[in-house]
């Protein structure tokens, strides 16, 4: 962690904002970076980055990334020596988003009856189910459960667990979540047990880990992560599938929609569905060969 903890803000124009954006997906050196890109002004045309760096080189890292691109404002502030990461998400509203209710404990009275609810605490683990990836991961999840059901689901880089637990919540009999971070798998975990969920998550460096190969092949892969490992993982991901299995992929900019798909066309996938939300894309895919 950094010895003072600091949060980086950029803003500027959507292009320049989103091409910064991919600019700190592309450096191996930042590959651990959160941040989140937002439409902060849609009358003046202002979009906004908010990065949260956990050491004093990622800070520099980001810092001199953004800076990098003319036409962004980027400012530095320290952040209180407090839980501001807990303190954050108290004041964050509950998530609709189709079947799937995301709530912290600080709502725990406003929980509807006739939803999927998923209490989740993130703790030092992406995934709180604010972020416009996973809202696009359970809205494509809750189309497709409309029409079909899945059997055997994975989670590659689970986060906090949610979307294996939103599997196993709506009836998966196999919700399986894999982390190459071991606090997320820890934290996952706990939020399985916290919402009584049949999800197990388990800590491998890949997919041709015998703990996730020896429960596929799978119905659905969740893998909402970065554009550069989704390509990476592209063929991995196609075996850890049957024919005629999904894909619903998310953590890329819609500006990297297009190197992703192709990824995975060019592997016997066919694309089904683009879902928006702000500068975030999930795509969902099927394998048919």
């Amino acid at each position: 962690m950094s010895e003072s903890a600091v949060q980086i803000i950029a803003r500027g124009p959507r292009f320049i904002a989103e091409t910064a954006a991919e600019a700190l997906d592309a450096d191996p050196m930042l590959e651990g970076a959160t941040y989140s890109i937002l439409e902060e002004d849609e009358d003046r045309g202002i979009w906004r980055i908010d990065a949260f760096p956990t050491t004093d080189e990622e800070a520099e890292g980001v810092e001199a990334t953004l800076k990098a691109h003319d036409g962004l404002s980027v400012t530095v502030e320290k952040l209180a020596d407090a839980d501001w990461l807990a303190m954050s998400l108290s004041g964050l509203p509950p998530v609709r988003a189709g079947r799937f209710f995301v709530y912290g404990a600080h709502d725990q009275g406003r929980v509807p009856r006739n939803t999927v609810n998923l209490k989740i605490d993130a703790g030092a683990a992406f995934g709180t189910g604010h972020h416009g990836t996973t809202v696009g991961c359970l809205q494509a999840f809750d189309e497709l459960l409309k029409r079909e059901r899945f059997e055997r689901v994975l989670d590659v880089g689970c986060g906090t667990g949610i979307l294996a637990i939103a599997a196993a919540k709506s009836g998966s009999k196999v919700a399986v979540g894999t982390d190459i971070d071991a606090p997320s798998v820890r934290i996952a975990n706990e939020n399985a047990k916290l919402n009584m969920a049949d999800a197990r998550f388990v800590h491998a460096s890949g997919l041709n880990d015998r703990k996730v190969r020896g429960q596929g092949p799978y119905d659905l892969v969740f893998a909402n992560i970065l554009a550069p490992p989704l390509v990476s993982l592209s063929q991995d991901i196609k075996e850890a599938l049957h024919i005629g299995g999904v894909a619903i992929l998310s953590g890329l900019l819609r500006t990297q929609e297009r190197r992703v798909t192709a990824a995975y066309l060019s592997r016997g996938f066919v694309l089904e569905r683009r879902i928006h939300r702000d500068a975030w894309s999930a795509l969902v895919l099927r394998r048919m060969g």
